[in-house]
């Protein structure tokens, strides 16, 4: 979308027109072919693009852990070994992405200009439920890249300030969202990974323990999927885990995450099937 200002210096008046707080309501109104989802492709075509998996969070005493691996693959082929697939979308909330990783990426930098955009129109954030609501809308516009095989299923988490606890929102490629009270996984590796959930979590974990609880999640996921990477000790390669509660989005350093990862890894020396739950 090029505003034309040669000569006037002036934006065009679709710029200066009050009208929706949404920007992907304008883009679509101003310039749709911008959009991801309305980039057609033609009638029987279908591109191998790089795919990433897997993405799992847990919602802890104080808020909500977000974490994905980092791998990519395309076939049978490894694409990338450090690809990031969690992001923030706004100071209390983050996106991770499972799904065609372009699209998937370019869709969170929209998700993000749609929040920004919605704060600086109504000098006000959007609530929890209402971001969720406008991440189904976009889901929904890519449908038909969808059924040529360009799926993109995020997991939305967040802080809700209204109700003072993390929350997990989960969707299908056509838009439909479920919100998971506990803990939850998508992408290829996500019933191994919520296999291992199952059997760790507890409601009053600390934030440390609720994002080691995800990091032996995804290892057991890549355990069992070949799509998803486990904690590369040879490339320093681990997973991306981010925290969320009242004072915001925070990701764990580089060293915070190493020292999970490792924990992890030799403690899979002596029980390679993971740590059990208790019996009761």
């Amino acid at each position: 979308m090029e505003a034309n200002t040669r000569g006037t210096g002036r934006l065009p008046a679709a710029f200066l027109t009050p009208g929706s707080s949404s920007f992907i309501d304008f883009l679509a109104e101003q310039s749709p072919d911008l959009l991801p989802g309305r980039r057609a492709l033609p009638a029987g075509l279908t591109v191998e693009a790089p795919h990433g998996t897997t993405i799992v969070a847990a919602v802890f005493a104080g808020g909500v852990v977000l974490a994905g691996d980092r791998r990519a693959t395309m076939g049978n082929v490894i694409a990338q070994r450090d690809i990031e697939k969690v992001f923030p979308a706004d100071e209390y909330s983050a996106v991770g992405i499972a799904g065609t990783a372009g699209l998937a990426v370019e869709m969170v930098r929209l998700f993000q200009l749609e929040l920004e955009h919605y704060e600086k129109i109504e000098g006000t954030t959007l609530s929890l439920e209402g971001k969720a609501n406008r991440l189904t809308t976009m889901i929904r516009g890519n449908l038909g890249m969808a059924m040529q095989g360009l799926a993109v299923v995020p997991m939305f988490a967040g802080y809700d300030l209204d109700l003072g606890r993390g929350r997990i929102f989960t969707y299908d490629v056509t838009g439909g969202r479920s919100e998971e009270r506990s803990f939850a996984a998508t992408g290829s590796g996500s019933v191994f990974a919520r296999g291992s959930m199952k059997k760790l979590y507890r409601p009053d974990l600390t934030a440390d323990q609720a994002a080691t609880l995800v990091v032996q999640a995804l290892y057991d996921a890549a355990d069992d999927d070949s799509a998803t990477g486990g904690p590369d000790l040879a490339r320093r390669i681990f997973p991306i885990v981010g925290l969320i509660t009242e004072e915001g989005f925070h990701r764990l350093s580089e060293e915070e995450v190493t020292r999970i990862a490792v924990s992890v890894t030799d403690g899979r020396r002596n029980q390679p099937d993971g740590p059990q739950a208790p019996l009761l």
